[in-house]
C-alpha cells in the first residue's frame, strides 16, 4: 500500500537494538545527568587532574632543595678543613671570621657534648625563624594549603628544626622550621683529636617562595584554563544538546499524533553528525507524512472502488426478488456474479497491495534467475492455453546473465502483471514481445505489446491505485486498477524503478521497462 514511497530503505535497513550494543549502554548515575552537565564534568575533570599535578611542583621543588644540599654540604666541608687545618687555639676566630661572610649560622660542640661557639650569640642572626603566630592570615592560609598539597600526594614527612640528630648517618638533614620553611642542617667532625663538631644551619626560605610563587603562576594559568574549559563546554553543550533537545521534542510531538502540525529543524547550515540526525528525522517526518496522507487516499480510493460492484450487486439483488421472467433473472444472476467476483479479486488486490510492505521487509532475498523466471512464466500460460493469442516473443539472455537479489514470487507477480496488462490490449494477432538483457550493473526487462499505446500525459498516472484508461466498462471489470500499482510497488521495494514508454517511430503498443539491480558477481 505504502511502499512506493520508501520501500527500498525498507528492504535494506536492519533493526537497531540499542540495548544490544554495550558501546551505547551508560551505567550508574551518569545516565542521570544531562548531556551539558556531563560534557561540563568531563572537561572540568581533566583540568583538575591537570592542576591537581602542576600545584605539587614535586620536581621543581625537589631540584631546588637538591641544589641548596649542595651549596650547604661544600660550605660545610669548607669550614670543617679550613678548622681542622687550624690550631686550636685560632679555630674560634676563624668561626667569627667566617661568620661575617656567610648567611648560615655555626655552631661548634665540644668532645663533652657543651657549646663551644654559636655565630647567633656573636653577631645579629643571619636569618630568623619566624613565629607562626606572629604572621596574617595570608601566611597561614599559606601554609595550610601547602601542607594540604603534601598530604594529598604523599609527601615526604620532614623533621622539625632543633631535632637535629647527630647520631644519625647522614649528616646533611633537611627540617623544616616552625613556620613551615626549609632548614639545611649539617654536621661535619673537625678532627679525631679534639672530638668537636661543626654544625651549619642555612635557611633555605627562598625554596618555600620560589615554589608558592611558581603555583600562584600556574593557578592563574589554570584558574583561566578552568573558566576557558567551562565556556568551551557550555558552547559545545549549546551545540550539542540544544538541537539534540529541539529534535527530541519534534519528535514526541510526532508520536503525540502532531506530525502534520510538526517542522523538524533540519539544520542545513551543520555538516556534522548531529545535522546529518535532523535530515534524517526531517526525512522521516516527512515521509512519515506521506504515509499518513497516503494511507488517508488509499482508504477513500477503497471505498470509492467497494461501493460501485456494492451497488450494482445490491441493485441486481433487489431487482431479483421482484422479477419473475426466467431470462431476466438469469442475467442479474449473471451479474451478481460478475460483480461478487469483481469485488472478490479487488479485496485480494488491496490487501495484496497493503501486505507488500511488511512481506518484503521480512523476506530474505535469495538470487534470482530472471531469464528462466521469464521462461517458466510464459510455458505456464501456454501450458494452460496452447492457443495463445496474442503470442508471445521472449529474447531470452544468456543463462546466468541476468542474476539479481530479490523474493521469487513477487517478482514473477510483478511480471504476470505486466504480461496481462500487454494481453488485454494486444489485438488477437498481435505479438507480445519479451526481452531481458543486462547492462552493467544493472537488469533491464522490457515487455512490449502492440496496442494503442499509452499517452505521454498518462504515463505517470498508469501508476496510481485505480487507474485505468480502458475504454470499455467491460474491460475494467476484469482487472481491478491495482495491478501496475502493485508491480511498481514490488520494483521499488528490490531498489529498481519501471516506467512506461513509447515502442520508437513508426510502431504502435507500449513498452515497459523493469530495471533491477543486477547481482554483483
Amino acid at each position: 500500500m505504502l511502499s512506493t514511497l520508501s520501500m527500498a530503505l525498507d528492504t535494506d535497513s536492519q533493526a537497531v537494538d540499542p540495548n544490544g550494543n554495550p558501546n551505547l549502554k551508560w551505567f550508574g548515575w551518569i545516565s542521570h545527568l544531562s548531556l551539558t552537565r556531563r560534557i561540563l564534568a568531563i572537561n572540568i575533570f581533566a583540568v583538575l587532574l591537570l592542576a591537581g599535578s602542576l600545584l605539587y611542583i614535586d620536581s621543581f621543588r625537589a631540584r631546588l632543595i637538591d641544589e641548596r644540599m649542595r651549596q650547604a654540604q661544600t660550605e660545610a666541608d669548607i669550614v670543617a678543613s679550613a678548622l681542622s687545618n687550624a690550631p686550636a687555639a685560632l679555630q674560634l676566630s676563624i668561626l667569627t671570621a667566617i661568620t661575617d661572610k656567610t648567611d648560615a649560622r655555626l655552631r661548634l660542640i665540644g668532645r663533652d657534648k657543651k657549646l663551644k661557639y654559636d655565630s647567633w650569640l656573636q653577631s645579629v642572626p643571619r636569618f630568623q625563624i619566624v613565629d607562626p603566630s606572629a604572621e596574617g592570615w595570608q601566611r597561614k592560609l599559606a601554609r595550610i594549603i601547602d601542607d594540604t598539597i603534601d598530604w594529598v600526594v604523599g609527601a615526604e614527612q620532614l623533621g622539625s628544626f632543633g631535632s637535629f640528630d647527630m647520631r644519625s648517618n647522614a649528616q646533611d638533614q633537611l627540617l623544616l622550621a616552625p613556620d613551615r620553611t626549609h632548614i639545611i642542617s649539617s654536621w661535619r667532625m673537625v678532627s679525631q683529636t679534639s672530638g668537636a663538631i661543626l654544625v651549619l644551619d642555612r635557611n633555605a626560605r627562598d625554596i618555600r617562595r620560589l615554589v608558592r610563587a611558581e603555583r600562584t603562576r600556574l593557578g592563574l594559568i589554570l584558574g583561566f584554563a578552568i573558566l576557558l574549559s567551562t565556556l568551551l563546554s557550555l558552547f559545545l553543550a549549546r551545540t550539542i544538546a540544544r538541537p539534540l533537545r529541539s529534535l527530541a521534542l519534534a519528535a514526541r510531538q510526532v508520536r503525540l499524533g502532531r506530525a502534520r502540525e510538526v517542522i523538524v529543524p533540519r539544520l542545513p547550515e551543520r555538516h556534522d553528525e548531529i545535522g546529518e540526525l535532523a535530515r534524517a528525522l526531517s526525512d522521516m517526518n516527512s515521509a512519515l507524512q506521506a504515509r499518513i496522507d497516503a494511507t488517508e487516499h488509499f482508504a477513500a480510493d477503497v471505498t470509492h472502488e467497494l461501493k460501485n460492484p456494492l451497488a450494482s450487486l445490491s441493485s441486481a439483488a433487489q431487482t431479483l426478488a421482484s422479477v419473475k421472467d426466467e431470462a431476466t433473472r438469469k442475467q442479474l444472476l449473471e451479474i451478481i456474479t460478475d460483480d461478487v467476483h469483481r469485488l472478490d479479486r479487488l479485496i485480494s488486490d488491496v490487501s495484496d497491495l497493503s501486505r507488500i510492505d511488511s512481506q518484503l521487509a521480512r523476506t530474505t532475498f535469495e538470487t534470482v534467475d530472471i531469464g528462466s523466471l521469464i521462461e517458466n512464466l510464459i510455458g505456464l500460460r501456454v501450458a494452460r492455453n496452447p492457443e495463445l493469442t496474442p503470442r508471445i516473443a521472449f529474447a531470452r539472455p544468456k543463462t546466468g546473465s541476468a542474476l539479481v537479489r530479490g523474493d521469487g514470487d513477487r517478482l514473477a507477480r510483478v511480471l504476470d502483471n505486466l504480461i496481462d496488462n500487454a494481453f488485454s490490449f494486444s489485438p488477437s494477432g498481435g505479438v507480445v514481445q519479451i526481452s531481458c538483457s543486462r547492462v552493467r550493473d544493472r537488469v533491464n526487462i522490457n515487455v512490449e505489446d502492440d496496442g494503442p499505446g499509452v499517452p505521454a500525459s498518462a504515463r505517470t498516472r498508469i501508476f496510481e491505485r485505480f487507474h485505468s484508461d480502458r475504454e470499455s466498462s467491460g474491460a475494467l471489470d476484469n482487472h481491478s486498477g491495482l495491478g501496475l500499482s502493485i508491480a511498481k510497488a514490488i520494483v521499488e521495494g528490490h531498489d529498481g524503478s519501471i516506467r512506461s514508454e513509447a515502442r520508437g517511430k513508426g510502431r504502435s503498443g507500449a513498452r515497459f521497462v523493469v530495471v533491477l539491480p543486477a547481482l554483483k558477481q
